[in-house]
């Protein structure tokens, strides 16, 4: 079991790790961030004190608070205080040797009942676990950027992770006024898996020429109430960034149609247009005045929409078929980790199951692709005239 008053260890100070930390001080703890290079770790600092010295001009916190925060954090540049600790996140590059070894060394450092963890989003598990002697006290812990304000975490046990270890860090993350969501260890987890379509079905509208990338972000955002188009999104990811996840999910799932990258965005990404940070994407963020208006067409624009969110649906509906998490766990993973208007199950109630099914059929009879199958989930509940939600 994690203590509430647990010392935290936190490996690896970018954005992320920092995120974490923060969040842990918010909340008492005593944290440990350790970077292996200081230069970062001087970054990361300076970040944060600029980030809590803008809460204090907003009246958001007071200095006594952020002072408190800043002094519960210990920016270390060695993992030896890491003995003290009953809960170590890593929070490092996306690399799963560099993960494994990361762990293997200090697992000799920690004490017996200290809990490890992994914020890895496209990473096994299990895979990194096998790292260590006692995997059974490892699992994933998934926060989504920035950490201290998406609300989400999902925790992702591996196969060997012990049931109570699961949910002593269930309940502990919540204790850090998170909404945690379970999820089985599969490619993606619940959000990255659920959430592939916004992009890719954008993206393969875009490909076939019916509209232009300002008309499909238009279109999700007026018609369907999505905060960002799926355009806009990428070019804020970062091309490289998302297409790298799109084809680790793809490949991961065994080359699924489903999930197959986009050659748009693969040539985007080999032109170096990776969208804000490089000032070029979809968008010109050099020039405003280059950018297209969108065609404002509402029957274009439904179709886009209802094209994009069925995919998603099917999507949603195949994460509750393959028990990767349960129908509430799904809806709540994406309305609060990628800020989704509405659950996509709900929402698929709203439409009606058959008007669903309908159009994913219409889909597939047009395009006679694999990527369009209807999920089988999808098909039974409307054949038994069941809901995901029922009254």
């Amino acid at each position: 079991m994690i203590s509430n008053d647990a010392k935290i260890g936190v490996i690896g100070a970018g954005t992320m790790g920092t995120g974490i930390a923060q969040v842990a001080a918010t909340q008492g703890h005593h944290v440990f961030l350790y970077d292996a290079y200081p230069q970062q770790l001087e970054k990361s600092k300076a970040g944060l004190e600029s980030i809590l010295a803008r809460q204090v001009e907003k009246e958001r916190m007071t200095q006594k608070e952020v002072d408190g925060i800043l002094n519960r954090i210990n920016f270390v540049d060695n993992i030896t205080g890491f003995g003290e600790c009953g809960f170590v996140i890593e929070a490092i590059v996306e690399d799963l040797d560099i993960k494994k070894d990361t762990f293997a060394r200090l697992e000799g450092i920690v004490s017996k009942d200290c809990v490890l963890a992994s914020n890895t989003s496209s990473l096994s598990v299990a895979a990194i676990s096998s790292a260590l002697k006692k995997p059974e006290r490892f699992l994933g812990v998934h926060f989504f950027n920035p950490a201290p304000l998406m609300k989400l975490v999902e925790i992702i046990p591996g196969i060997a992770t012990d049931k109570q270890v699961f949910e002593s860090t269930k309940t502990f993350i919540k204790s850090w006024d998170k909404i945690t969501v379970s999820g089985k260890d599969t490619p993606g987890f619940i959000v990255n898996r659920v959430a592939r379509p916004f992009y890719g079905e954008a993206l393969r509208i875009y490909e076939e020429g019916i509209a232009d990338a300002a008309t499909i972000d238009w279109a999700m955002k007026e018609i369907g109430g999505f905060r960002m188009g799926p355009f806009e999104l990428m070019d804020l990811i970062g091309h490289d960034v998302n297409y790298e996840v799109t084809s680790t999910v793809f490949e991961a799932f065994y080359y699924d149609p489903r999930f197959k990258p986009s050659f748009a965005q693969k040539r985007m990404v080999e032109a170096g247009w990776l969208g804000r940070k490089s000032g070029r994407g979809f968008y010109n963020y050099n020039d405003d005045t280059k950018n297209p208006e969108p065609t404002k067409d509402k029957q274009l624009g439904q179709k886009i929409f209802n094209r994009i969110l069925t995919m998603l649906i099917n999507e949603a509906c195949d994460a509750v078929f393959m028990n990767i998490a349960s129908v509430e766990d799904v809806d709540l993973a994406m309305q609060n980790g990628v800020n989704y208007p509405k659950g996509l199950l709900q929402w698929a109630d709203e439409i009606g199951l058959k008007n669903v099914l309908d159009r994913m059929t219409a889909l597939q009879v047009e395009y006679r692709e694999d990527r369009y199958r209807p999920n089988p989930l999808l098909k039974k509940m409307v054949a038994d005239g069941k809901s995901f939600y029922e009254e």
